[in-house]
This record gives structure tokens, C-alpha cells and sequence, in this order.
């Protein structure tokens, strides 16, 4: 067995320990270094957080213990294929890279996964089934500041 295989199937067990617990089927693990930084499973059950993925907590929990948000050193192993959210979170992040077991399709086999989201989010913006439009105030975006802070 790799030691790919190994983080993977850490993620896995994570998952069905959550099923086991009453949660939903997802488990992560960050490696950093070849060694595990964070184990993390879905937590939306006990928290009613709708964004407490099991990636979106190893992430919060990595950056608490590195102490900084770039997390670029580290990799994802993930018991299912990150849902959109979680995926920009991972990029944001700056995960160079990730692995997964099963795909989305095959969550949804189960009535789980994002494979839906996936493909509404790339439909145009009047397409999707929430509707998002803009409303562009006057006056100068808080932009201009956030670069001038950076800058400085």
C-alpha cells in the first residue's frame, strides 16, 4: 500500500466513523511534511453548520495550529471529491494538491455528494436556481483601501 493509499484510507475511516456517529459520509486529512497534520470529519450534524465540511474543518484547524492561512506545504486527502465550496477554500489555501476516493457521481448514487452544484455553477448566473444579481452601490469599492493597506 502507498502512502498516498494510507492518508486515503485514514479519510475513509474518518467518513464511516461519522456515518457510525450520525453524520455524514466525509473525512479529511491534511499531511504535511509525509506526516498527518489534521484528521477532520463533517461536522454539519452536531453544529448545524452548513459549511462545517470535513475539508472546510481540517483547513480551519490547520491554519490554528500553523498559525498562518497558506497552507501550501500541506495536502488534502479527502473521502469524497471536494464540493465546490470546499475545493475554492483548498485554492484559496493554496493546496497545490489534493486526492480524493470517490467522485461526486458516485456520492450521488447515495443521495450524498455535489456533483449537482458542480454543474449548476457553471451555468450563467440568470440560469442557476438561486438567483444572484448584482446591486453596484456608488462611490469607491472597499477595494481601492484593501490595496492601498497592502501596499503601504
Amino acid at each position: 500500500m502507498s502512502t498516498h493509499e494510507a492518508f486515503i484510507g485514514a479519510a475513509v475511516t474518518l467518513a464511516a466513523e461519522n456515518v457510525a456517529a450520525g453524520g455524514a459520509p466525509y473525512g479529511a486529512v491534511i499531511v504535511r511534511d509525509g506526516a498527518v497534520l489534521v484528521r477532520a470529519a463533517n461536522t454539519v450534524h452536531t453544529t448545524n453548520d452548513p459549511s462545517a465540511h470535513a475539508e472546510m474543518e481540517a483547513l480551519r484547524e490547520a491554519s490554528r495550529i500553523l498559525g498562518r492561512r497558506d497552507l501550501s506545504d500541506c495536502v488534502m486527502y479527502a473521502s469524497g471529491r471536494p464540493c465546490p465550496m470546499c475545493h475554492a477554500a483548498m485554492r484559496l489555501a493554496g493546496f497545490k494538491r489534493g486526492y480524493f476516493a470517490f467522485s461526486a457521481e458516485e456520492a450521488e448514487q447515495y443521495g450524498a455528494g455535489s456533483a449537482t452544484i458542480y454543474a449548476e455553477l457553471c451555468q450563467s448566473l440568470d440560469s442557476q436556481p438561486m438567483q444572484l444579481s448584482q446591486i453596484r452601490p456608488d462611490g469607491e469599492a472597499p477595494y481601492a483601501a484593501w490595496r492601498a493597506r497592502r501596499r503601504a
